[in-house]
């Protein structure tokens, strides 16, 4: 693990009154929808998403073309009507995804692709659906955090069956933000936090330490070398954490 130092005025205190390098308090449900394949329902603090994998025994009608053997694995992401307070029209009422909620379920699928072996799916697709029911802050690294889970079970349960024969999953991975808030490196930041922040971050690692996506911005600001290191340095800690939870709930 890389070494880290957080330094802490005694000015600075958080809406939660957490560590600058203290997760909010998580917990991950698994099973949570009881027809689904695999599900869990993860919660970051006052976030909370619900996430479930299903199985189409079809592939994309690209793979077919391009005549790609395995596998392939979609994450579809959603935030409900009331899930940030005020509520807002749905998208599919709307007729159409907003550029955030692309760019969100996208990065949940090459979250999870980039951990799994997809010839060892089979000819196959896994949607894993993503739906915030409530969002303090940090709701696509709850999303990957939960979504890995429900994809773990999904894939036991297709093992048990004997539907695969190898078990396809790679590494794990879990995602945490981390940002600068008054000067100081913080992990997993919620809304207060993250509106005000300097710098806000998205980090997805592997349980081997190496980075899946990194997402990253100034906001009207500008950080140094040895911050983003303090920050890489944190959102390691904060996924290790992640991790051990993620075992506990997949059992």
């Amino acid at each position: 693990m890389v070494a880290y130092k957080v330094c802490m005025t005694t000015e600075f205190v958080r809406p939660d009154n957490r560590r600058p390098d203290q997760l909010r308090r998580v917990r991950i449900r698994k099973n949570y929808v009881r027809s689904a394949l695999g599900s869990a329902l993860c919660e970051f603090g006052r976030t909370r998403v619900i996430c479930v994998a299903s199985i189409d025994e079809e592939v994309p009608r690209w793979m077919k073309v391009q005549k790609v053997s395995g596998g392939w694995i979609t994450g579809e992401y959603a935030m409900l009507p009331y899930a940030g307070g005020d509520r807002k029209q749905r998208e599919s009422t709307r007729g159409k995804l907003d550029g955030r909620t692309v760019e969100i379920q996208r990065l949940v699928g090459r979250a999870l692709r980039a951990v799994i072996d997809l010839e060892k799916l089979g000819p196959r697709t896994i949607w894993v659906d993503c739906d915030v029911l409530e969002a303090d802050g940090g709701t696509r690294t709850a999303a990957i955090t939960g979504a890995f889970v429900a994809l773990c079970l999904a894939l036991r349960k297709l093992e048990k069956e004997g539907l695969i024969t190898k078990w396809p999953i790679k590494r794990q991975i879990a995602a945490v933000s981390v940002g600068i808030l008054e000067g100081t490196p913080i992990l997993d930041l919620c809304y207060a936090e993250d509106s005000k922040a300097a710098v806000d971050m998205n980090v997805v690692m592997t349980d081997t330490g190496e980075f899946v996506e990194i997402q990253g911005s100034g906001e009207e600001a500008t950080f140094t070398a040895a911050q983003l290191q303090q920050m890489l340095a944190l959102a390691e800690k904060g996924a290790r954490e992640l991790m051990v939870l993620q075992k506990r709930a997949i059992g």
